[in-house]
């Protein structure tokens, strides 16, 4: 994958040198880039990879995911604060999860610490058991499993 990036700049830097300008444009440079990715797209598969702006894609993907997750339990979380009455359990449960890697645990970790109303509060020695605090265990715990799968799923998109 940084081959075929280091590739892709290679072209546009040659692109840039062969556009005969007498001042260097950005413009050059870019266009140069974009007709890199499309010959690395069309000679992809003599590198024995994938393409490198698939990952590309899938962790901006990620990222978006987070994001959507981040805002709809920052509402759950707001809407508990502003209850009059509150009437929350909170409590925790496990979660084992089929990712492997020191990296996948750990992102997976960090994604689900930073989203409101659940705190990862250990991992598992083996790194395959979770130890969650949920805000409310009643309702929480389904919308917190079910995140957690949609993160693994893209997570594990972007790491094979």
């Amino acid at each position: 994958m940084l081959g075929q990036f280091i590739l892709n700049l290679f072209i546009a830097l040659l692109w840039l040198l062969l556009a005969d300008e007498p001042i260097p444009q950005i413009t050059t440079f870019f266009t140069g880039f974009v007709v890199g990715i499309g010959i690395l797209y069309v000679m992809h598969r003599f590198f024995g990879t994938q393409f490198y702006l698939r990952r590309v894609t899938k962790i901006i993907y990620l990222i978006l995911l987070f994001i959507k997750e981040l805002i709809s339990s920052s509402y759950s979380v707001m809407r508990y604060i502003l209850t009059p009455k509150l009437e929350i359990t909170p409590g925790i449960f496990t979660y084992k999860t089929s990712l492997k890697g020191e990296w996948e645990v750990t992102v997976l970790a960090l994604l689900l610490t930073l989203t409101p109303g659940s705190v990862v509060m250990e991992v598992s020695e083996e790194g395959n058991l979770f130890y969650i605090h949920a805000m409310d265990i009643e309702q929480s715990k389904e919308e917190v499993i079910r995140s957690i799968g949609k993160f693994e799923k893209a997570i594990l998109e972007v790491t094979r």
